[in-house]
């Protein structure tokens, strides 16, 4: 049995098991990876704050300040990463991070703040590391898809294990990250191990996706100089989509509480798992548009539609036309629609379309680093300036004026690229002729 479209290699028996196995352990292992980050969230900490902030908000604040410094430096680190290794990288990385929550267990408040900061910046690098077992393939799309929804899955299920330990086994507040962290160590290392044993990709894969290199300092300012204009628009669409992405995520609890769900816990991973499933249905679908042109434009598209059921969704909640729990299931599934595919899928296309030898990691981490500064300053904002309003008058406002702004830079974006890739194919033709 083989797929096969007019010029392009053959989809084999073989390439398809790959495909499967490197998305399911691909999958497995971040979602392993994402319980050492948010189940603490589920912790409120009542009563407690300083400075006038509340307590949580501060530890959510300073581990998204480690994982936005590490975004910034993986920048360099994640595009010059060399293939061999990654496993002892990723070991040591996961291993202080899990010290890091042990430590926050055991010391006083404020001082866990330091350790969420260290929590944070550690497991920034780890979305580069494992998305680099997965680039540069013909089936990228839906491996990256499968990676990209294991986050939305995992952060309703490593909540929900959190709340568990909490009920059922009456495990202190602080200890829940440390905890959480524990159920999941075994499988990480099943997973990870797996994770290694994944193929390199193929002459067909590298013939219709570019190969993919470490980046030098110059491979990066080259890229820069070619493609910036577009690359600044695209930060800023992800900025939004970061910011409306991360306060849902750190404030799931609080926002479900609210609206009357606190006491169900399984309610996180119901959601969540939902979520999980249609969007990696619509991204998977991408790996059947063979050229990459015409995928990479879809995927502009996919990202404007994703804006507008987030946009469309909290307009009706705010004006009591839908009801709470259905507007957090599709403000959440408009968000993902437009937040993975940068996660992913985009900025592989990108570089295939234009057959760049370098990596999405490279991108990527461009995007997260202003991505998670976004989502920290308006968080502070918040914080600061006073606000009294409900998480849940504060964010669907905030979805509204980002999901506008979004589809414009959205169009912009596809607009510019269509352009490069005119200039690029005339160019082409020139040098034919």
């Amino acid at each position: 049995m083989s797929t096969k479209t007019p010029g392009k290699p053959a989809f084999t028996n073989q390439s398809i098991i790959v495909a499967l196995y490197t998305a399911a352990v691909a999958f497995l292992t971040y979602a392993c990876i994402f319980a050492y980050r948010k189940a603490f969230t589920v912790a409120t900490f009542e009563g407690l704050s300083f400075w006038g902030i509340k307590y949580q908000t501060l530890l959510i604040i300073s581990q998204g300040l480690g994982y936005m410094a590490s975004k910034f430096y993986g920048i360099k680190f994640i595009s010059e990463l060399k293939r061999l290794g990654r496993w002892k990288t990723s070991a040591l990385l996961i291993g202080i991070a899990w010290l890091c929550m042990l430590l926050f267990a055991l010391v006083p408040a404020p001082w866990g703040m330091v350790c969420l900061f260290g929590n944070g910046f550690m497991l920034g690098f780890m979305w580069g590391i494992v998305f680099s077992y997965a680039e540069g393939r013909r089936a990228t799309d839906f491996i990256g898809a499968a990676m990209a929804v294991s986050f939305v899955f995992a952060g309703g299920f490593s909540r929900s294990v959190a709340i568990w330990l909490r009920d059922s086994w009456q495990v202190g507040e602080q200890w829940l990250g440390f905890g959480t962290g524990l159920v999941f160590a075994l499988p990480l290392i099943v997973f990870m191990y797996l994770l290694e044993r994944v193929p390199a990709p193929d002459a067909a894969d590298i013939k219709e996706r570019s190969i993919r290199l470490p980046m030098t300092k110059d491979d990066r300012h080259h890229f820069l100089r070619q493609f910036g204009g577009g690359i600044v628009v695209v930060v800023i669409t992800y900025l939004f989509l970061s910011i409306m992405r991360d306060v849902r995520d750190n404030f799931m609890a609080n926002m479900w509480n609210e609206l009357g769900y606190g006491q169900k816990p399984a309610i996180f991973t119901t959601t969540e798992t939902i979520t999980s499933v249609v969007v990696l249905v619509v991204m998977s679908l991408l790996v059947v548009i063979r050229k990459n042109i015409q995928a990479f434009r879809l995927i502009h598209w996919v990202i404007v539609a994703g804006f507008l059921i987030a946009g469309v969704s909290s307009v009706m909640f705010l004006t009591r036309a839908m009801p709470g729990a259905l507007w957090m299931q599709l403000a959440g599934l408009g968000l993902y629609m437009g937040y993975i595919p940068f996660n992913c899928i985009y900025f592989e296309r990108l570089i295939a379309t234009f057959k760049i030898a370098g990596n999405v990691g490279f991108l990527i981490y461009i995007a997260d680093a202003w991505g998670y500064l976004g989502s920290m300053l308006v968080m502070l904002a918040k914080e600061v300036a006073g606000l009294q309003l409900a998480w849940t008058q504060f964010y669907p406002a905030s979805v509204v004026i980002f999901s506008a702004i979004g589809i414009l830079t959205t169009l912009y974006s596809l607009i510019y690229f269509n352009k490069k890739y005119r200039l690029k194919v005339d160019g082409a033709d020139q040098l034919i002729s």
